[in-house]
């Protein structure tokens, strides 16, 4: 994908090989149990995960999964990849990867060393085809959620994408996806959580009190606490908690950005095709109701968790935020305060690596090739020391 190159001008006009135009504006629901095919096309389907209903009408989690095509036979000349995996081949072949067998293909092939379960940030959804593609060629079944009241789980009734009064609610989401890839993969498969920002902070206070649910927890800029310090959080609780108890569904009137959809969409500075609904360019309305559950969540990390599974927290080297989109958001997160969420993250658990990538953005992964290499490199190395052996969850279920 190649990048615009308007610095400092509006988000491009819609270029000519677009695929979000043929995108539907909203998933159909579907069938329980069924799976359909996804917008991110070959080896992508979604199935919806049903929620009930709440006073907005229907509410759903969707999940996402990833399956390798059938390996081609052994004299067919294989297909060029990117640039970038070819480098991660060349650079670093990955402790992870799975062995080829002597007729050309895949080891792994038809099997699952275990799976990867990815969770999205604020006003955001899954659509990283390359994250997917990594762990399914290193043997991992790939599956992504779409939380509730967004990306491929919203829908035209939610007048608020995004909300939640309470970070619990996703309990719901969690448990639902989790269910359906263990009837998949098994009750006893070996489970990776990946989650970014937001999803980072809601997955991290899950699995604190689900410690039997994933053997590894990887954090993608997980946000742990409020730009600047507690202090801000403790400022801010003062004035939005009491709106929250009254009308939680009150937007509060905040800067409206898009300085991040700039750094990410190709439409503007960017990489990556994104869906114009569900990463619009101004993220989604914030509300008194989801920034209060938010900052409850930096208040329970602040008193420290106590997770019991190794954890590996990515992040950028330096943090650049601004009223207005400038190159160097291509190069630093210009969302979190990188410094004081690795000071945070050390609340998490006793087991907690902090991998620093110079050159990354807030979503490491949608990053410059050259720190999304090093992301997935640093992911190779860790993966290499922490990630269980294939089978040992079984096993120490025989002990």
């Amino acid at each position: 994908m190649s990048h615009a190159s308007s610095l400092g001008s509006g988000p491009a006009p819609p270029l000519p090989d677009d695929p979000s135009a043929t995108w539907p504006e909203y998933s159909a629901t579907t069938l329980p149990g069924t799976w359909e095919p996804d917008i991110l096309g070959e080896g992508f389907s979604y199935t919806t995960l049903p929620l009930g209903e709440d006073d907005e009408g229907e509410l759903c989690a969707t999940l996402v999964r990833h399956q390798r095509p059938t390996p081609a036979p052994a004299h067919a000349r294989p297909a060029l990849g990117s640039r970038l995996r070819s480098a991660l081949g060349a650079l670093w072949p990955g402790p992870l990867a799975p062995e080829a067998s002597t007729d050309g293909t895949s080891a792994t092939a038809g099997r699952h060393v275990g799976f990867v379960l990815a969770v999205h940030g604020w006003s955001d959804y899954f659509y990283n085809a390359e994250l997917a593609r990594y762990w399914s060629d290193r043997g991992y079944a790939f599956y992504a959620l779409d939380l509730r009241r967004y990306g491929r789980s919203l829908r035209a009734h939610h007048l608020n994408p995004g909300f939640t009064a309470s970070l619990n609610e996703y309990d719901a989401d969690l448990d639902a996806a989790l269910e359906m890839i263990r009837s998949v993969e098994g009750a006893d498969a070996t489970g990776i959580c990946l989650a970014h920002s937001t999803g980072g902070l809601v997955t991290s206070l899950w699995v604190n009190r689900h410690p039997e649910a994933f053997d590894a927890l990887i954090l993608n800029s997980p946000w742990l606490e409020m730009q600047g310090s507690y202090l801000v959080r403790y400022a801010a609780q003062g004035v939005v908690e009491p709106i929250a108890r009254l009308r939680p569904r009150a937007k509060l009137h905040l800067p409206e950005l898009d300085n991040y959809w700039r750094s990410l969409s190709r439409q503007g500075n960017g990489s990556w095709d994104l869906h114009p609904r569900w990463r619009p360019p101004i993220a989604f309305p914030t509300t008194a109701g989801w920034i209060t559950a938010v900052m409850a969540g930096h208040r329970e990390v602040a008193r420290g968790l106590d997770i019991k599974v190794p954890v590996l927290v990515l992040t950028s080297k330096s943090t650049h935020l601004g009223t207005s989109f400038d190159e160097a958001m291509l190069h630093n997160d210009s969302v979190i305060e990188v410094n004081v969420v690795r000071e945070r993250s050390l609340k998490l658990g006793s087991e907690v690596t902090n991998a620093i990538l110079h050159g990354a953005m807030h979503d490491v992964f949608s990053s410059l090739p050259e720190p999304r290499a090093a992301a997935y490199a640093a992911m190779d190395r860790w993966g290499a020391g922490y990630l269980p052996e294939p089978g040992a969850r079984a096993d120490d279920g025989q002990r």
